[in-house]
């Protein structure tokens, strides 16, 4: 009978070190994704100085693992039709875009809650890759927070994907309070059209369908008015001819 194998790797601070030696674009994203989120809170509770400085950075630091992440899915940059193409179907390159139409606008707290919650689901994942440096059993605290996540990751999904869609009629009213410019919604278009045809992130797709169900059964209730009715179906039609087509996978 042949004994169940076990994992034999060295373990310890020296792994550890090893590791961020050798992986340093993977550590730097860490570490941005690391200051999203204290940036964030800093945003939230105002404990590190003015709170907007923290909500710029905050969106600085989300650019950066943005641009790094871009650089390790397309590392050889190269000026023609193709590498755009290939460059606006990565989801970096759309929250990149992201932080750069809300950077040079009055801050927004809704504007941070997808950044930050990507930040956490990514900060998660790699500090539990740290942590088996170490040692399967070491750091058991941490390890419990992280399996807290991981076990919401589906939920916080959902969660960043309804923020990008709210986000674009907020920032249609957010022009009548003085913090966006004409142009913001219209931008705001175009990274909610990146968002829904994303290849590796179908959450955009899902959380529109399930709106549009949702409404559609508003609409089907007995108790619902005629006139609301109406409203509502044509709305649908209009959200739906403004949404892009979706390529066969």
């Amino acid at each position: 009978m042949t004994e169940p194998t076990t994992d034999q790797r060295p373990r310890g601070w020296l792994v550890l070190k090893h590791h961020l030696l050798t992986h340093k674009i993977d550590v730097a994203l860490w570490a941005t994704r690391l200051a999203t989120m204290v940036f964030t809170i800093g945003y939230i509770l105002p404990v590190l100085g003015n709170p907007h400085n923290s909500y710029y950075k905050a969106l600085m630091a989300n650019a950066a693992t943005s641009a790094l992440r871009l650089h390790q899915r397309l590392p050889q940059v190269q000026f023609n039709r193709q590498f755009l193409s290939l460059f606006l179907l990565e989801d970096a390159a759309h929250y990149l875009f992201f932080s750069l139409i809300f950077l040079y606008s009055a801050p927004i707290t809704l504007v941070l809650a997808p950044v930050v919650l990507f930040a956490l689901l990514h900060f998660a994942s790699y500090s539990l890759t740290l942590l088996d440096t170490l040692g399967q059993n070491s750091w058991w605290g941490a390890r419990l927070l992280i399996s807290l996540v991981e076990f919401q990751s589906r939920n916080i999904l959902r969660m960043v994907a309804f923020n990008e869609i709210f986000l674009l009629p907020f920032s249609v009213f957010m022009i009548f309070t003085g913090k966006t410019s004409l142009v913001t919604p219209f931008l705001c278009y175009r990274f909610l059209g990146l968002r829904y045809t994303s290849r590796r992130n179908p959450y955009c797709r899902t959380m529109c369908h399930e709106l549009r169900l949702s409404m559609e059964a508003l609409a089907y209730n007995p108790k619902c008015p005629t006139f609301a009715k109406n409203v509502i179906y044509k709305a649908i039609t209009f959200v739906s001819g403004l949404a892009p087509v979706v390529e066969a996978q």
